[in-house]
This record gives C-alpha cells, structure tokens and sequence, in this order.
C-alpha cells in the first residue's frame, strides 16, 4: 500500500515498508536519525576537505535540528574512537588469517603500516559518521515524525556558538 505525501513541497511516494529500514544503514549514509531520510551534511563526500564537517542546521525532511546545545559533538570523539578500534581489531585479525604474524620477520610494522595508511585514509568518513552516531544516540527515529512535529530545543545558546 503506497500513500501520496508532501514533503518539502514535493510530492512523493512513499511504501509503508520504507520507515522499516535498518537504522544501522541509515546510520552508515548519515542520514537524519529521527526521519531516516534527510541528510546530516552539506555535501554528501566527506572528502571534500574544507566542508568535511559543514552539517545542515535542521532536517530538511522532519525538521529535526542538528545541532541540539553548544559543544554537543564533544562526545562524537567516542564514538569516532570505538569505530576506529573497531576497525584496527578487524584488520589486525585479517591480517592474522590472511598473511600472519612472525618474530622472525616484519609483518608485524607492515600491519601497523598499512592500518596507520587506512585509518588515516578512512578519517573524514569515521568523523563523520562519529557524529551521525552521537545525535542517533540522543534522537530516536520516531515513526510519527510525518505528524509530530519536532520540539524546541531547552538549551539552544546562539550567541555562545562560536566561542570555542
């Protein structure tokens, strides 16, 4: 069963299956956590250096503002530093499997070489994705978002934004 909605003066078609979709997908795109639809970021490629980190102030499907207090992505560091754990383990246990490890040789700083090479490589994408993880960790995706419209913010300091 599809239904017809406007979003953004747009209309578009939407399955009711669409909402089911795995957050960790969305969580990966960087995608809105509370709509799963709209995008976090200006650009969609992290590796434009210079707008990296630029994010949207709000949704612009649901409306969800992104930037919920001063110094909010703070905590982001956690959950950048987890991932890249994460991935050093995964490579070091491929790594394992794949080629080995010895004393009698240097495949050891071969490894550290090559995960030193990929996590820099992977860094604005892990930054990214640090934040796209924090703000899902405090909005929950809300099946109603299409009819609830999004509350104000208690905490929202302007004049304090840029003093960092």
């Amino acid at each position: 069963m599809e239904t017809a909605i406007k979003i953004n003066n747009q209309d578009e078609s939407i399955s009711s299956t669409a909402d089911k979709k795995p957050g960790i997908i969305n969580l990966l795109k960087c995608k809105c956590p509370r709509c799963r639809r709209g995008d976090m970021f200006e650009n969609k490629n992290p590796y434009v250096l210079t707008q990296t980190m630029k994010m949207k102030k709000e949704c612009a499907v649901c409306g969800q503002l992104f930037n919920l207090e001063v110094g909010f992505y703070y905590g982001s560091s956690y959950i950048s530093y987890v991932v890249t754990v994460a991935l050093s383990v995964a490579t070091c246990v491929a790594w394992w499997l794949l080629i080995g490890f010895s004393v009698n040789d240097n495949r050891f700083f071969y490894w550290l070489t090559f995960n030193s090479i990929l996590l820099i490589a992977a860094q604005p994408y892990l930054m990214r994705l640090g934040r796209t993880g924090w703000l899902a960790f405090f909005v929950r995706y809300d099946n109603n978002w299409r009819v609830k419209p999004e509350q104000s913010l208690e905490r929202l300091n302007e004049a304090q934004e840029g003093n960092w």
